[in-house]
């Protein structure tokens, strides 16, 4: 039967939270790049649909972050574990703060030029978006390093959430059979 799937703590939240910026993230320089190839009038909506998909992305990024902290409070992982722990954290703040300055910067590019009424050039509409992108993949680098420690954290450390018996809240599985509320996945 198809049903809704009970609705984790937040303690347990990350996993639901934390695929959602990564994709959003992953999307936005593709509509980067279509608004460049494009004749600067026509490519106008992707850019600014860019600018919105990155801007979602990035408080998507603040909203995993946060409930990744909360699960971090329910674990006690194992040494090796908490070294990927630490490192999943430290990619995760950084990747919030470069994130947080290509929002910026991509909203200057599109607004500035409006603000101070300049005419479509290509410089405005392709050269600096263009140089933007470059800019991007550091934030794309962060990103992934961020969800490979996740990804460690759940397929070599075994920390995951895990949905019990019966339609109650979700908790977190531990590899020792121990439960916790503590989940910090990619």
């Amino acid at each position: 039967m198809l049903q809704i799937p009970p609705i984790p703590p937040w303690e347990a939240a990350h996993p639901l939270f934390v695929h959602f910026p990564i994709a959003l993230l992953f999307l936005s320089p593709l509509f980067i790049l279509i608004s460049a190839i494009m004749a600067p009038p026509k490519g106008r909506p992707y850019m600014i649909s860019a600018l919105i998909i990155l801007f979602l992305g990035t408080a998507g990024l603040f909203l995993a972050a946060a409930a990744g902290e909360a699960a971090a409070t329910q674990v006690s992982p194992t040494s090796a574990a908490a070294a990927v722990l630490e490192t999943h954290e430290e990619f995760a703040e950084r990747s919030e703060i470069v994130f947080s300055g290509l929002s910026v910067i991509l909203l200057g590019i599109v607004v500035i030029p409006r603000i101070m009424r300049h005419q479509d050039v290509r410089l405005t509409t392709t050269f600096m978006p263009l140089s933007f992108l470059i800019l991007y993949a550091v934030g794309i680098l962060y990103l992934v390093n961020t969800a490979h420690a996740g990804g460690r954290l759940v397929h070599e450390f075994g920390v995951h959430a895990a949905a019990p018996a019966g339609n109650t809240q979700m908790g977190v599985s531990l590899p020792t059979g121990r439960s916790a509320s503590r989940v910090s996945a990619h």
